[in-house]
């Protein structure tokens, strides 16, 4: 599943849904990379 979310005040990211964090944060699989930001 394709989430979409945000790392700063204006830079998106989509990537492949990998986990909830605790604190409400998205992580995402972009390529070979994890990113985690605020979901959108």
């Amino acid at each position: 599943m394709l989430k979409t979310i945000l790392l700063g005040s204006c830079v998106s990211a989509r990537g492949i849904f990998v986990q909830t964090l605790a604190d409400g944060r998205v992580s995402v699989r972009i390529g070979n990379r994890i990113v985690s930001g605020q979901p959108v």
